[in-house]
């Protein structure tokens, strides 16, 4: 998995002022979790644009300078509610032996016969899969092949499987799936709404049949 470098600083005052003064400056305050102890540091929130602001899986290297470089994921952000600032984030150290839990997002490959040949629609269920693995087998995208999706077909979870890593969720998830479009539905709704008008007639028809009988009088057949 790709990494993204940032750089920062320790913490020596993790107080309410500090903090405060952290923002005021355009730093963001940050807490490492996963060690023997939780390391407070401090980055410029410049930094995290490549992090967050994409639909992209990154690892992180946390450079602090003389006091060591970590391996991490993010792990939470938190946002101003008026400003959409960010405000504080959370990362997991990483270790090469342990196995960690991390959202990965879905790539689509090819193209569903069921909607290039059938006029579906293709419905994308998951866009992101959480997975369990080393750091060292996390992938960068899980791979999605629809191209053998006919109309009605779905892709579950279990196709999309790696032995190197192992998904979140259960067998019967729905990756995505081809699904006949709304126009489809309204067509064949009107066409047999068509159908029942033209046998209406046809009975009211055959119901007004007469015939002249010898007597000069009419009958209904």
């Amino acid at each position: 998995m790709k990494s993204i470098t940032i750089n920062g600083s320790k913490r020596e005052s993790v107080g309410k002022v500090a903090t405060k003064a952290l923002r005021n400056a355009g730093e963001v305050p940050c807490v490492l979790y996963g060690g023997e102890a939780s390391v407070h540091f401090a980055a410029d929130e410049r930094a995290f644009a490549k992090l967050v602001y994409t639909p992209n899986a990154h690892t992180v290297v946390i450079d602090l300078g003389d006091n060591g470089t970590f391996n991490a994921i993010l792990q939470e952000i938190q946002f101003h509610p008026v400003s959409d600032k960010i405000l504080h984030v959370d990362f997991y150290q990483l270790f090469e032996d342990k196995e960690v839990s991390m959202n990965i997002p879905v790539v689509i490959k090819g193209a569903a016969p069921g909607v290039l040949n059938s006029g579906g629609v293709l419905s994308r269920n998951k866009r992101k899969l959480r997975v369990r693995a080393l750091p060292s087998n996390l992938p960068d995208t899980i791979v999605a092949d629809i191209s053998e999706l006919e109309l009605g077909d779905k892709l579950y979870v279990t196709e999309v499987a790696d032995e190197k890593f192992k998904f979140l969720h259960p067998d019967n998830t729905v990756v995505c799936q081809v699904r006949t479009s709304r126009v489809s539905l309204q067509i064949e709704d009107e066409v047999e709404g068509d159908e029942e008008g033209v046998e209406g007639a046809e009975d009211g028809t055959e119901g007004s049949t007469q015939r002249i009988t010898e007597g000069g009088t009419s009958a209904e057949e």
